[in-house]
């Protein structure tokens, strides 16, 4: 059975992050600088290796105050709490907060595919959501960038020119439909100015 909707809290309640190649550092060093009480759940998108399982929501615990922790399928999005897709897994999520994950074919040759998150996003949150794209190659979350940046969600994009690797970046900042193009350090001030400052 669905958890309620929520009433919206703040200005923002989600935030989405996708990464692929450099992912491992540049996550950690976001959700590094990300305090415990972060007043959103944040959904992220790694490209993994789907033949085998992966330590990543380990090795990111370890080194984040968030709680992070791979995607189960009906469970409902919290505060404070990171949620990675798990290898070969498309990870969504309702307007009533519950995530899923999806066997669909792969959006860019990959499988999760941060397009297919920032739509799911776009469309349950709307205005309400925020998106990242961190360094990767490919153009993975440029068409999630279009829709979520459509329906009134903010925008950030990792400075194509100081990432570890640009094509995700440089595809995103391509499609005209970014708010924020900043260094990876920048990023978690950027968040808070968004989500902490702004809350009642």
């Amino acid at each position: 059975m669905s958890a309620p909707a929520r009433e919206p809290l703040g200005r923002f309640d989600v935030v989405a992050v996708a990464t692929s190649a450099g992912g491992v550092q540049a996550l950690s060093a976001l959700l590094g600088a990300l305090p415990a009480d972060f007043p959103v759940p944040v959904l992220i998108v790694q490209h993994l290796d789907p033949r085998h399982d992966t330590t990543l929501a380990d090795i990111l615990d370890r080194r984040s105050a968030l709680r992070v922790k791979l995607a189960d399928a009906g469970e409902h999005a919290e505060p404070g709490t990171a949620y990675i897709a798990p290898p070969d897994r498309h990870l969504l999520i309702g307007a009533d907060g519950v995530l899923s994950l999806s066997d669909r074919p792969r959006t860019q040759f990959v499988r999760p595919a941060a397009d297919l998150l920032f739509e799911s996003v776009a469309d349950a949150y709307g205005a309400r959501a925020v998106v990242c794209v961190l360094t990767g190659s490919g153009r993975d979350g440029a068409a999630g960038v279009v829709a979520a940046k459509t329906r009134g969600g903010t925008v950030i994009v990792e400075d194509p020119e100081t990432a570890a690797f640009a094509g995700m970046p440089h595809a995103a900042v391509r499609s005209e439909h970014v708010d924020h193009v900043l260094a990876l350090a920048d990023i978690p001030t950027a968040l808070h100015d968004l989500l902490v400052a702004t809350r009642p």
